[in-house]
């Protein structure tokens, strides 16, 4: 928790150097914060701070990567004169068990266009999506367990 608040505090001061407080100028200075944090204490001690910086990093690319892909394909098939979409629902059995995480990968899923989270079993082993491109269930599966919530789950342990 302190390399965190050093670089909430370094975020601040460089706010106030620089005379300008704005969203933009404090993100600037968290980055800027968090290099410095990097170079003086990284290499001594290993925190996890660091870690989860770029667990989350990886995460928000990976989404943003999946909405990109995601739009596109949608968008393709809904401007094409052939349908190429097979809709149907499918089980992912779940790794995540807090309500937190279940609840977080389900707004995930249902936030990237052509899937949407239709319900979690009453053990909260199983979340049930509805997709629009199901051609292969089992490559559905994998994709979501291989990517999202693996990177979700990182993050979040």
């Amino acid at each position: 928790m302190k390399p965190f608040f050093y670089n909430l505090v370094l975020a601040f001061l460089w706010a106030l150097l620089t005379g300008e407080i704005s969203l933009g100028n404090l993100f600037a200075g968290f980055v800027l914060g968090y290099v410095i944090l990097g170079l003086l204490f990284g290499a001594r001690e290993k925190s996890s701070y660091f870690l989860k910086v770029g667990q989350v990093i990886r995460f928000v690319v990976l989404f943003l990567k999946e909405m990109v892909v995601s739009s596109a394909r949608v968008a393709y098939d809904v401007i094409t004169p052939t349908y190429y979409m097979r809709p149907g629902v499918v089980a992912i059995p779940l790794d995540a068990k807090t309500d937190a995480e279940i609840a977080l990968l389900a707004n995930v899923i249902t936030l990237t266009p052509g899937t949407l989270s239709l319900d979690v079993s009453e053990d909260r082993r199983t979340l049930y999506i509805h997709a629009m491109f199901v051609h292969d269930p089992d490559a559905l599966r994998r994709e979501i367990k291989e990517g999202l919530e693996k990177q979700l789950l990182e993050v979040m342990r």
